[in-house]
Protein backbone atom coordinates (compact mmCIF):
# COMPACT_ATOMS: atom_id res chain seq x y z
CA UNK A 1 0.00 0.00 0.00
CA UNK A 2 1.31 3.06 -0.69
CA UNK A 3 2.55 6.06 2.11
CA UNK A 4 -0.03 8.01 1.19
CA UNK A 5 -3.08 5.49 0.88
CA UNK A 6 -3.87 3.81 3.98
CA UNK A 7 -7.23 2.46 5.58
CA UNK A 8 -8.93 4.15 8.56
CA UNK A 9 -10.96 2.01 11.25
CA UNK A 10 -14.40 3.86 12.23
CA UNK A 11 -16.70 1.63 14.59
CA UNK A 12 -15.02 -1.30 12.83
CA UNK A 13 -15.64 -0.61 9.45
CA UNK A 14 -12.52 0.04 6.95
CA UNK A 15 -12.63 3.93 5.30
CA UNK A 16 -10.14 4.37 2.60
CA UNK A 17 -8.52 7.72 2.65
CA UNK A 18 -5.85 9.52 0.64
CA UNK A 19 -3.15 11.98 1.87
CA UNK A 20 -2.77 14.40 -0.46
CA UNK A 21 0.35 16.54 -0.95
CA UNK A 22 -1.21 19.22 -0.16
CA UNK A 23 -1.57 18.25 3.48
CA UNK A 24 -5.26 17.21 3.11
CA UNK A 25 -6.36 14.00 3.63
CA UNK A 26 -9.35 12.82 1.62
CA UNK A 27 -11.74 9.79 2.29
CA UNK A 28 -14.39 7.40 0.30
CA UNK A 29 -17.33 8.69 0.53
CA UNK A 30 -19.01 5.21 -0.05
CA UNK A 31 -16.69 4.00 2.46
CA UNK A 32 -18.30 6.96 5.19
CA UNK A 33 -21.53 6.05 4.02
CA UNK A 34 -21.22 2.53 4.63
CA UNK A 35 -19.92 2.98 8.21
CA UNK A 36 -22.38 5.20 9.29
CA UNK A 37 -25.81 4.41 7.78
CA UNK A 38 -24.85 0.36 8.77
CA UNK A 39 -26.93 0.11 5.13
CA UNK A 40 -26.12 -3.22 3.36
CA UNK A 41 -25.57 -1.86 -0.17
CA UNK A 42 -23.69 1.64 0.43
CA UNK A 43 -23.19 2.42 -3.17
CA UNK A 44 -26.61 2.41 -3.91
CA UNK A 45 -27.36 4.25 -0.41
CA UNK A 46 -25.41 6.77 -1.63
CA UNK A 47 -26.68 7.10 -4.88
CA UNK A 48 -30.09 6.97 -3.86
CA UNK A 49 -29.27 10.32 -1.15
CA UNK A 50 -27.35 12.02 -4.12
CA UNK A 51 -30.59 11.50 -6.24
CA UNK A 52 -32.82 13.23 -3.33
CA UNK A 53 -30.25 15.91 -2.53
CA UNK A 54 -30.41 16.98 -6.52
CA UNK A 55 -34.31 17.08 -6.38
CA UNK A 56 -34.24 19.10 -3.07
CA UNK A 57 -32.03 21.43 -5.12
CA UNK A 58 -28.47 20.87 -3.30
CA UNK A 59 -25.93 21.73 -5.30
CA UNK A 60 -23.84 19.67 -3.09
CA UNK A 61 -23.14 17.01 -5.03
CA UNK A 62 -21.35 17.17 -8.24
CA UNK A 63 -22.04 15.82 -11.65
CA UNK A 64 -19.22 13.62 -11.72
CA UNK A 65 -19.73 9.84 -11.68
CA UNK A 66 -17.41 7.26 -9.68
CA UNK A 67 -14.38 7.53 -9.97
CA UNK A 68 -11.39 4.97 -8.67
CA UNK A 69 -9.84 5.49 -5.17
Amino acid sequence: MSKNKQIAIFDGQRIRRHWDVEKKWYFSVVDVVGALSGSVDPRNYWKVLKNRLKSEGSEVVTKCNQLRF
